[in-house]
């Protein structure tokens, strides 16, 4: 890019980085400070899964982990793994669904991925093939499971007057909707799903449906966190796509694929398209820019006009945006 002298701030908010970069780069739009803002995320990751490495100071999911502890225990599985398995354990404890019900996400998003050339994994597996895939934390597989990745995405975030100064207006997608939350008293409330950050989705989603006007019954695509289905489950219910125990439903019906109410990750999702964690949140955005411009190509989800974004860093920071088509006046 250059030495420009143009300011640069970094972020770092875990998983949720890359949305936490859009979020800022918002901000300064609507707030007058910059006409044209490039949010950029990136990562090269250790082999193996996140470990901590830092002992001079506090782990910033130290209470999760105690409070995790406390109710079922530590294993040598990998620590997100159980964070999220727990939560899924609950939710199937509490609703009734079963670990089939986690493997059909995980088939659906690899499934999806055959047709995203940017996603890392674009191999297609049965439902038997997701259930016989080696535990790495009951309920969860490892073709349910985010791989380890390198990768990296960018957006660029502009005024109106920008974009009409440039003739940008056909490829305007626009965020009518969007919030930040980080965690609350009630994450730890003794419930496994609290501690996944079920209550920072919830307000968030809540908040950026009010902000924009629409809701969940107005968008055709979603791109979610699915670091492991488990979460993707858990979501749909934290966004409002279904009631209260519900969320089998939903994938068991087919609602969240190509013929359903939603298309939930097109892009094959963390599962297949890798969680980068700087970029994640970022990539997420390019996907449902594309979509609503209807540059998807094989992906495409047909007639999407509206688009729902959720990306989540545990410890803690979630961000959910709502973007709609062509809302720039010409």
């Amino acid at each position: 890019m250059g030495l420009t002298g143009i300011p640069a701030i970094n972020v770092n908010n875990n998983c949720s980085t890359g949305s936490s970069a859009l979020f800022l780069a918002r901000k300064f739009v609507q707030g007058g400070v910059a006409d044209c803002v490039l949010a950029l995320g990136f990562e090269k990751m250790e082999s193996g899964s996140l470990k901590g490495h830092f002992n001079d100071r506090t782990n910033p999911m130290d209470k999760h982990f105690k409070d995790m502890k406390a109710r079922r225990g530590i294993v040598s599985a990998p620590p997100a793994a159980q964070i999220f398995g727990n939560a899924g354990r609950e939710y199937m404890e509490r609703f009734g669904v079963t670990a089939e019900t986690f493997a059909k996400i995980g088939e659906k998003n690899h499934r999806h991925s055959v047709n995203n050339p940017y996603s890392q994994f674009r191999d297609e597996y049965s439902l038997a093939d997701i259930l016989a895939a080696p535990m790495v934390y009951d309920p969860l597989t490892r073709l349910q499971c985010c791989p380890t990745s390198d990768g990296g995405a960018a957006v660029v975030v502009a005024s109106e007057r920008f974009v009409k100064q440039h003739g940008l207006e056909a490829k305007a997608v626009e965020i009518v909707g969007q919030a930040m939350t980080t965690d609350f008293d009630n994450t730890f409330d003794g419930s496994d799903m609290s501690v996944a950050g079920y209550h920072m989705t919830e307000a968030a989603a809540r908040a950026a449906y009010e902000e924009s006007g629409l809701g969940p019954e107005d968008a055709q695509v979603v791109e979610l966190h699915d670091c492991f289905s488990a979460n993707e489950l858990i979501t749909y219910q934290g966004l409002g796509l279904c009631g209260e125990g519900k969320a089998g439903v939903l994938i068991d019906e087919g609602a969240v694929t190509y013929g359903g109410q939603w298309v939930v990750n097109p892009s094959g999702g963390l599962i297949s398209k890798g969680h980068p964690l700087g970029a994640t949140g970022l990539a997420q955005c390019s996907e449902l820019t594309w979509q609503l411009r209807g540059e998807a190509e094989a992906r495409q989800v047909e007639g999407a006009t509206v688009g729902i974004q959720h990306n989540l860093g545990l410890g803690g920071a979630a961000v959910v945006t709502v973007y709609q088509k062509e809302q720039v006046s010409l």
